[in-house]
């Protein structure tokens, strides 16, 4: 590779490709307002639909539907009381939650709390386990009660969704949650003591043993102060593993580590599998090192961070790198054990191969053969061989980036370059041979054929695009049917949309994301969009589709008692007969239980500045008999599900009368589970 620098060496392209970047978007622009475009025009309307008589064509009749729309609505209806095939794991986004949605009805089935408190289902508003685990998110001991999710990361055993376990990262502020599916609650937050934030998380290992947190912006690492006259020096980028421990539930700081790595910009990862396993590969960008300042006359991030043609595509040893930290050749940077760069260079963990500018997206095919890496800035997706990565490896690179990390040779390691429209992200795949790959500035999703060991699902077309399906609009990440594990189903495609124009009913200027469901059951060129999801909350970035079947939640708890945090029986635990008051000092501990539909007991009385320890238990063995607790004025607000045992503290530093009550309509006589909490001067 040339040594010229960036700016002598793409410079000249730089202003080419800003102003064929803004014509673009211009375009793109026009063509969605009213009257600008296609997608705007009338829907044809229809005399007849086969197979359809009375009020099922009479309706068809009236709305204008065709053949195509109904063969649509059918494919997804799923009738009262019929469960769906699939379920779609999706970040909330700033939201900071976890979303729950059947397939094909696109139905929401449930908003899992996780970095922010969620009122339903009283996480975050007093109950003693949800604080815990909100706590351990906290920043430098600073209360952060928001997030912003991104990437959830089903468990998997050999590669494939094992349905037990979800973990999802938060961007804004560096932390990884762990949820248990057993009961869709989260059980544990982790904050990386070593960056400030994040982008390529969460994945995971075929096994679970890791889960992968890459980085984003460059920092001194531990969150110290550096000027940005020091960047090269200074600021460093890093990617972090997880270590988890099944038989817990837990991720287990002390056996993590961090890696660290050159002041790129890394985005996201993606682990090895089958041929590939024991590897990981992360994008970047912002090789340039831009450091911006467009209010001091330099040059915008975007601009400054997009000038060279190439970014590196980051191949990691991950097993190399677990032994060298076992063996101890680790810094430790608050506490956090982190492998040194010059360390991983000179032991053989990290190595880099050129990339097509701006990438976004690292996705391993299912045979863990071949890697696909979209540049958003070029038209192809590029796919790498891991066979051919390895044999550059083993040749020896004979070129390095100045903080001496090994270049492998880009023609070297290319399998193919497949052209497929502008704006290339993410990339999926399916049981017949075709990944997708989302078009963001396209607004549609492409089908293109594998070639190699793939190729005999598809003879006469390898490596070739196949056709798109327009979406609405500006595609992120996209979704198949298990599609990034090493057995896709295949059938259905979720394409998460950032814009909703023209969509839906008006809903003023801030607008839902749309996710749209799309049948990929066809061969060739057939795609059919089956469904418009309005998301109102944003932005939602990636999601995951599971089999059903593969999921075992809990209708009850096992036991009545039971302490989710722990998922064991509650020491303070209550029987129905064993309620009771007692008094410490200016301690008042109550032992309450809850069942359809009264609290035992329904009249507690404190003084003004007593502290208040209160457990409630839900002896109800009934699937659905939950119940809630309320107690105005005091911010406690908690769910109770069937089987559980909640606890939670507060100061009694309000006197009067306070009317606490069931939150969830449990029965007939709901409006009478109520009580008296009274607090005397």
């Amino acid at each position: 590779m040339s040594t010229q620098s960036p700016s002598q060496r793409y410079g000249p392209y730089l202003v080419v490709g800003l102003i064929v970047l803004v014509v673009l978007l211009a375009v793109v622009f026009i063509v969605r307002q009213p009257g600008g475009g296609a997608e705007t025009a009338q829907q044809p309307t229809v005399t007849t639909v086969p197979g359809l008589s009375g009020e099922a064509e009479a309706i068809a009749q009236a709305r204008g539907l065709t053949p195509d729309d109904v063969a649509a609505a059918l494919k997804t209806y799923m009738p009262t009381g019929r469960p769906d095939e699939y379920v779609m794991f999706s970040s909330g986004g700033h939201s900071g939650q976890v979303l729950v949605i059947g397939l094909p009805s696109m139905r929401l089935l449930k908003v899992i709390g996780v970095f922010t408190p969620e009122p339903w289902q009283g996480w975050g508003y007093g109950a003693k386990a949800t604080m815990e685990v909100l706590e351990e998110g906290y920043v430098n001991g600073q209360p952060v009660l928001w997030g912003d999710t991104h990437h959830p990361a089903l468990s998997e055993t050999q590669g494939d969704y094992d349905g037990e376990w979800l973990f999802i990262n938060d961007k804004a502020n560096g932390r990884v949650a762990v949820i248990d599916l057993r009961d869709f609650e989260t059980k544990q937050i982790v904050k990386n003591p070593v960056a400030v934030n994040d982008h390529g998380g969460a994945m995971v290992t075929p096994n679970t043993e890791w889960v992968i947190e890459g980085g984003q912006y460059a920092a001194p690492l531990g969150w110290e102060y550096a000027s940005l006259e020091d960047y090269a020096d200074e600021y460093r980028g890093m990617v972090t593993f997880w270590k988890f421990d099944r038989g817990q539930g837990r991720i287990v700081p002390e056996e993590s580590f961090a890696l660290e790595l050159p002041p790129y910009w890394q985005d996201l990862c993606d682990s090895g599998k089958l041929v590939s396993e024991g590897w990981v590969f992360c994008n970047s960008f912002n090789a340039e090192m831009a450091t911006g300042g467009v209010e001091k006359g330099n040059p915008p991030f975007e601009a400054g961070a997009s000038q060279r043609d190439m970014d590196y595509l980051h191949i990691i040893n991950l097993n190399k790198a677990v032994e060298l930290v076992q063996a101890g050749r680790t810094e430790e940077v608050n506490g956090f054990r982190v492998l040194p760069l010059q360390t991983a260079v000179e032991e053989g963990v990290l190595y880099f191969a050129p990339e097509p500018k701006s990438p976004h997206g690292v996705d391993v095919a299912p045979g863990g053969d071949y890697i696909v890496v979209s540049g958003k800035l070029d038209p192809h997706v590029t796919v790498y061989s891991f066979d051919k990565i390895m044999q550059a490896i083993e040749a020896g690179p004979t070129e390095k980036d100045e903080y001496g990390v090994p270049i492998l040779d880009f023609d070297s390691v290319v399998e193919k370059q497949v052209e497929l429209g502008l704006g290339p992200l993410h990339t999926q795949f399916d049981n017949q041979g075709y990944a997708y790959t989302s078009l963001f500035l396209d607004s549609a999703v492409a089908r293109w054929t594998l070639g190699g060991s793939y190729a005999e699902k598809n003879p006469d077309e390898p490596w070739a695009l196949i056709s798109k399906i327009p979406v609405h609009y500006n595609v992120g990440h996209i979704a198949a049917a298990e599609g990034d594990t090493v057995s896709p189903d295949g059938k259905y495609l979720v394409s998460l949309n950032k814009w909703a124009v023209d969509r839906f009913v008006g809903v003023g200027p801030l607008l839902p994301q749309n996710f749209q469901l799309i049948d990929i059951t066809q061969p060739g060129e057939q795609m059919q969009l089956l469904y418009d999801m309005p998301i109102g909350i944003g932005e939602p970035h990636y999601a995951q589709i599971i089999k059903a079947d593969k999921l075992k939640p809990w209708d009850v708890y096992p036991e009545v008692g039971w302490d989710p945090r722990t998922q064991s029986k509650d020491p303070n635990a209550v029987e129905a007969g064993q309620e009771r008051i007692e008094r410490r000092g200016n301690t008042v501990e109550i032992w309450m239980t809850a069942v359809r539909s009264h609290f035992t007991p329904e009249i507690v009385e404190v003084k003004k500045g007593d502290r208040v320890i209160w457990h409630i238990t839900n002896i109800e063995r009934a699937k659905d008999a939950t119940h809630g607790f309320a107690l105005p004025g005091y911010n406690i607000n908690v769910s109770i599900e069937p089987g559980e045992t909640v606890t939670f503290e507060f100061v009694a530093n309000q006197d009067g009368v306070f009317s606490f009550y069931c939150t969830e309509f449990c029965s007939a006589l709901h409006l009478e589970m109520t009580g008296y909490f009274l607090v005397s001067p």
